[in-house]
């Protein structure tokens, strides 16, 4: 992993986007991001600022989402994720069903049901898996032959006239999700959207970074910048999520204490259950030698029986002859 520079006073992308980016006048920053994360570009019209986002002062900042509308009609739901949470997955299929519903009005044909895009930004594990950015579309496709259905001229024609020129497959009808786990990110950036990915975990943007968007966040995003309302609200933020991190690490660490303490005393138990287990085991062993001895059984017999070596039969003998057993 490639090491961090030292922070060069740049804001964190997620309270930026909740107070500055709103502004028209920097919609540049976050039209770059899209574009890069979406590979074409994109132009905003409008951002409509999420009921979740709270502006108080216990806000406690674990969220941010905000609602994009780019030229063309399309909705763009932009997600940051802070805190761990195991239904998340659910969540981004509710956004996006509310983000669809919420524009539709009754009687209203349905090719203009919008294409939404659900970019999430997570900082923290989501699932399973080996990359730190993950893209989900809807396709479909035959069981029997694996082929994958595809909208005939006809229909493509129909959404060229309904100025959907975009929909040129199925998959471009429904909606897009990207999912940016920002944590497994090796620091090493390959590509625009690396960079991107660098400075959200980092705050810091390198000399030679090109990405669209990452030149205006070096002159809009800065710290000193701010007014001294803007900076108690930004220094406040960072407080709270340095308190949150410590809260979950202080959690996690009391869960795997906990834990460590109760299965060392399942173990302590096991070995004691062990050792009882082995002493009547012997006992029952030497018991079955005495009494096969008494019997009149050969000793080599004995050793069969009992699974020991004949000298370790005649010593149980030798002990038992010279402390006679009592009934």
């Amino acid at each position: 992993m490639a090491s961090v520079p030292k922070s060069k006073n740049l804001i964190r992308f997620d309270w930026a986007i909740k107070r500055l980016l709103r502004q028209k006048a920097n919609y540049v920053v976050l039209e770059g991001f899209l574009s890069v994360v979406l590979g074409e570009k994109v132009k905003i019209v409008k951002m409509e600022d999420s009921e979740s986002n709270k502006a108080s002062a216990d806000d406690k900042y674990n969220r941010v989402d905000i609602i994009v509308k780019n030229s063309i009609g399309e909705i763009m739901i932009v997600e940051i994720q802070n805190s761990d949470e195991s239904d998340y997955f659910l969540r981004m299929l509710y956004g996006v069903s509310k983000a669809i519903s919420e524009r539709m009005k009754t009687g209203d044909d349905y090719y203009k049901v919008s294409k939404v895009y659900h970019i999430n930004i997570v900082y923290f594990k989501l699932g399973e898996g080996k990359d730190y950015v993950y893209k989900g579309l809807t396709e479909f496709r035959g069981i029997h032959l694996d082929d994958v259905l595809q909208l005939t001229q006809e229909q493509k024609e129909f959404f060229v006239n309904k100025k959907r020129k975009n929909v040129r497959e199925i998959k471009d009808l429904y909606p897009e999700y990207y999912v940016i786990c920002v944590e497994d990110f090796d620091n090493v950036a390959k590509s625009s959207l690396d960079e991107w990915i660098y400075y959200l975990k980092n705050d810091v943007i390198l000399p030679g970074f090109t990405a669209p968007g990452l030149k205006e966040v070096q002159k809009v995003l800065v710290y000193d910048k701010l007014d001294e309302q803007g900076k108690r609200d930004y220094d406040h933020h960072v407080k709270q999520r340095g308190y949150e991190r410590n809260a979950i690490q202080t959690a996690l660490f009391k869960g795997e204490f906990k834990a460590r303490k109760e299965m060392e005393g399942v173990v302590a138990e096991k070995e004691q259950t062990i050792t009882e287990l082995t002493k009547d085991l012997a006992q029952r062993t030497i018991n079955t030698v005495k009494n096969s001895y008494k019997a009149g059984i050969p000793i080599e017999t004995i050793a069969i029986i009992s699974e020991l070596t004949t000298e370790e039969v005649k010593k149980i003998i030798d002990d038992f002859e010279q402390k006679p057993i009592t009934s």
